[in-house]
């Protein structure tokens, strides 16, 4: 057995020490990704390259679906090179990529926020994306529950979600605080599908992978979260 095959095994073969430390390793990696990402935020917004971000993608009604197109390319290609099962490398490079791509595409809604109050609104946010984080994380541990069941409703209301995104890009409508609060419940749903693979489906030396997965579902949560606080602001 080579040195790749030794180390991928189902979790659920392995020792509990083994499973414990996989764990362990997720979050701590997932807790990397967070701090990278508000280190990546500060740059932009000290050096002033933020500004310039955001005039760029709101500089013309198509240019936000010219970067969610970049943007979901990013996040396949951060995918893939994560699940590599060759170089420890090329995982970490998939997750700083997918940092990086998360960090350049909030830029726009954080200035927003930043505008009503200045950082009073995206404290907030962060502040309840982490409680309900934590809060979910929590039901999945204790329950032990499988909520594989899960993952055809989350890659329909992706899609639908999706498709309501770029059908508001494209004819320049509002989807509105009712869409906010439907992708608020999108997010936790993948939060605890996400845990739930963590516990149930994944295999040792996959832990990278699982650590973009969780902070993709957070930062999801935490998009959506500080919209809804925009919203009600503007109020």
């Amino acid at each position: 057995m080579n040195e790749t095959q030794s180390h991928f095994q189902p979790l659920n073969v392995v020792s509990e020490s083994e499973k414990a430390e996989f764990i362990r390793q997720t979050y701590l990696h997932v807790t990397f990704a967070v701090l990278g990402f508000v280190v990546l935020e500060l740059i932009l917004f000290q050096t002033g390259v933020a500004y310039s971000i955001a005039s760029l993608m709101l500089s013309g009604q198509y240019t936000w679906l010219i970067v969610l197109g970049g943007f979901m390319f990013v996040s396949y290609q951060a995918e893939k090179w994560a699940r590599s099962s060759t170089s420890k490398q090329m995982q970490y490079a998939g997750l700083f990529l997918y940092t990086l791509g998360e960090a350049i595409i909030f830029v726009p809604l954080l200035m927003i926020a930043a505008s009503f109050s200045g950082g009073e609104l995206i404290q907030k946010a962060a502040l309840m994306t982490i409680f309900l984080f934590v809060g979910l994380t929590i039901v999945v541990f204790t329950t032990k529950k499988d909520f594989s069941f899960l993952r055809n409703v989350l890659v329909v209301g992706g899609f639908v979600a999706m498709g309501l995104i770029v059908l508001g890009i494209i004819f320049g409508f509002e989807l509105g605080l009712f869409f906010s609060f439907a992708m608020v419940a999108l997010a936790a749903g993948s939060i605890l599908y996400q845990t739930s693979n963590l516990i149930h489906h994944y295999q040792t030396g996959q832990h990278v992978a699982a650590a973009l997965a969780l902070f993709a579902s957070l930062m999801l949560l935490f998009w959506y979260i500080l919209r809804i606080f925009i919203a009600l602001s503007d109020d």
